[in-house]
C-alpha cells in the first residue's frame, strides 16, 4: 500500500476500515451509538459477502423496509470506515464501494473486476517496505491502501 490513505469517503475525505489502518498503531475509535439507521446499514453489509456501493447498499436498506435516505447511508458508511467497522475502497471505475471484512487486522484485497469477488491478503513484503520508506523520510504514523484486481478462476473459465 502506498503513503496514502485509500479512498475518500463521501463526507470525510479520507476513508479507512481496519483493513487500511496505518502500520503503525492508531487510537481506537470511540464505540458508535447504533442508531436505526446504523443497524440497518450494518446489517446491509452482514447479508453481503462483496463490497457493494452506497446506491447498493441504500436499496438493500429500503428493500428490507426501513425509510433512510441516500445521504444519510453515505453519512453512515464515512462513520463506519472511520470507526474502523468497516473497509471501504476505490474500485477501477472511481466508485467507492464498502464491506465489513472478515479479518480484524490489517489486510489488503484482491477483486475480481467481474463479478466482484474479494479475496483478503496479507502482505507482510509491502508492510515491510512502506515502514521502510517512512522510516527513509522520517515520516510516522503512515497508512496505505493496496487493491488488486483481476478476474478470479470462476469468471475466466
Amino acid at each position: 500500500m502506498t503513503s496514502t490513505d485509500p479512498a475518500p469517503s463521501p463526507s470525510t475525505g479520507h476513508g479507512h476500515g481496519h483493513a487500511h489502518g496505518a502500520v503503525d498503531d492508531e487510537p481506537a475509535a470511540p464505540p458508535m451509538r447504533p442508531t436505526r439507521q446504523r443497524v440497518a446499514v450494518t446489517a446491509a453489509l452482514t447479508d453481503a459477502r462483496e463490497f457493494r456501493s452506497a446506491q447498493e447498499i441504500h436499496d438493500a436498506v429500503t428493500s428490507a423496509g426501513n425509510k433512510v435516505g441516500l445521504a444519510t447511508v453515505y453519512r453512515t458508511l464515512a462513520a463506519l470506515a472511520d470507526a474502523g467497522m468497516i473497509d471501504v475502497l476505490r474500485r477501477e471505475d472511481g466508485e467507492s464501494v464498502y464491506r465489513q471484512c472478515e479479518a480484524d487486522r490489517h489486510h489488503h484485497h484482491l477483486l475480481c473486476r467481474q463479478c466482484g469477488a474479494t479475496v483478503e491478503i496479507e502482505g507482510p513484503a509491502v508492510e515491510a517496505w512502506a515502514e521502510s520508506i517512512a522510516n527513509e523520510h522520517g515520516y510516522s504514523q503512515i497508512s496505505h491502501s493496496i487493491e488488486l484486481f483481476g478476474t478470479c478462476p470462476d469468471c475466466a473459465a
